[in-house]
């Protein structure tokens, strides 16, 4: 896995940066990603996706570490909303762009990967509640960080084929 380098921006540009990407209903990760990847074919795009999951896991294993178990439960939903994104640009060149069509395309991966997709999405879901609502416990969090490492880890060896 390629490492992780830390740029430092203004304050405002990554606030604005951040409003951007909530408007589109995306974590800053994603936004960025998408910014710097939108002359990629689909395929190279599904790369970069799986490897942004991929390192959104190691932040949630670094926030876990910290003890802030609600930015690692978000940064686990971000994993698993990149994996489900990524499969699109794989399977058909589309860009997911709501919290509808995530579930909408889980459905398909659901039958075309297995049924355990349904599962670990609901987990991932869980972990998203969890950030906003605080209510999860740390073997909640680690727990789910598993499931959704399968999860990246699958659609990882789909799409690097």
């Amino acid at each position: 896995m390629d490492s992780v380098i830390s740029i430092r921006l203004p304050k405002s540009i990554v606030e604005r940066l951040e409003r951007e990407a909530r408007k589109l209903g995306m974590c800053l990760e994603e936004y960025v990603l998408e910014l710097i990847s939108r002359d990629l074919d689909p395929r190279e795009k599904a790369r970069e996706y799986t490897e942004a999951a991929r390192n959104l896991l190691e932040q949630a294993r670094i926030e876990l570490e910290k003890g802030d178990v609600r930015q690692a439960a978000e940064k686990i939903w971000g994993a698993a909303a990149l994996a489900v994104k990524a499969y699109a640009w794989w399977r058909e060149g589309r860009r997911l762009v709501s919290h509808g069509e995530l579930w909408e395309y889980k459905r398909r991966m659901e039958v075309e990967v297995g049924n355990w997709i349904y599962s670990t999405w609901a987990i991932a879901n869980t972990m998203h509640t969890c950030f906003y609502e605080g209510w999860c416990s740390r073997e909640d969090v680690e727990k789910a960080l598993k499931e959704v490492s399968k999860l990246v880890n699958e659609v990882e060896s789909k799409v690097k084929s």
